[in-house]
């Protein structure tokens, strides 16, 4: 039951469309315990008025699973990017101000579009290529060695809070981002995908690559699934210098 002494009070960035200005709404709604920032929307969705009593349209987001799996509901909440579905009430002070992550092209209001992330996914190779099919006797076995690092990075969701809170990724510089760059490490070490290491290290040479990240360590803060993603940028910088190295004496 809601509590009708006390109120949830939202300042919410909208945009219209992709090329329209940004501008501000605020809105109140009733306080209930355990209220996430996504169930707050929805109650703005279903009651689309602002503070001052002006009707206007339902704020538009992304959300899927809730569960802090997939990474949708990626947001700006109270200047840090996080997940909205595990961004409690209760413990934001407010007002609370959510804002879309503006790395990203906006779409209109807190959605975004990611595109560019996944692009950069194809451009380290971010899948490991099997032709044909084996038995399981001749299948490769995971390092055991390596298993918990690559299981840790396997936890991504590809949702953005990186890219978002590394000053290294915008129209100030070229860097591709933390996520992506990583994950050409955690290709690296499956027993196929190491095949392709050489072509992965040599794309993370090229303008964008992991010489643009200045090691801001950011994105570890952020990272919702606490990924050790400076730790592991770090180890990804290791291998492309020992491979430009074998790239001058392969010539």
């Amino acid at each position: 039951m809601a509590d009708t002494q006390k109120t949830v009070h939202l300042i919410i960035e909208r945009q219209d469309s992709p090329t329209s200005k940004p501008y501000t709404e605020e809105f109140e709604i009733p306080y209930r315990p355990a209220l996430n920032v996504v169930a707050a929307l929805m109650e703005i969705q279903k009651n689309p008025v602002t503070k001052d009593g002006k009707k206007t349209t339902p704020v538009v987001w992304e959300c899927n699973c809730l569960e802090k799996v997939c990474g949708a509901c990626m947001m700006v909440i109270n200047g840090r990017a996080r997940q909205a579905c595990a961004a409690l009430i209760d413990k934001l002070p407010q007002p609370i101000r959510i804002a879309p992550a503006r790395t990203f092209p906006v779409i209109r209001d807190l959605l975004i579009d990611r595109s560019v992330m996944f692009e950069s996914l194809k451009r380290i190779q971010g899948w490991i290529n099997v032709d044909g099919s084996w038995e399981n006797r001749e299948a490769p076995i995971q390092n055991p060695y390596t298993a918990a690092t690559a299981y840790e990075i396997s936890h991504c969701m590809t949702c953005g809070c990186c890219l978002e809170a590394c000053p290294n990724v915008g129209p100030q510089s070229d860097f591709i981002g933390p996520a992506p760059t990583v994950q050409a490490y955690l290709f690296n070490l499956h027993p196929f995908g190491k095949f392709d290491k050489e072509k992965r290290l040599n794309a993370l040479m090229e303008k964008g690559g992991i010489t643009s990240c200045g090691n801001s360590q950011n994105c570890v803060e952020v990272c919702p699934k606490h990924i050790k993603l400076t730790t592991y940028l770090a180890q990804l910088n290791r291998d492309v210098n020992k491979q430009a190295l074998r790239n001058i004496f392969d010539k």
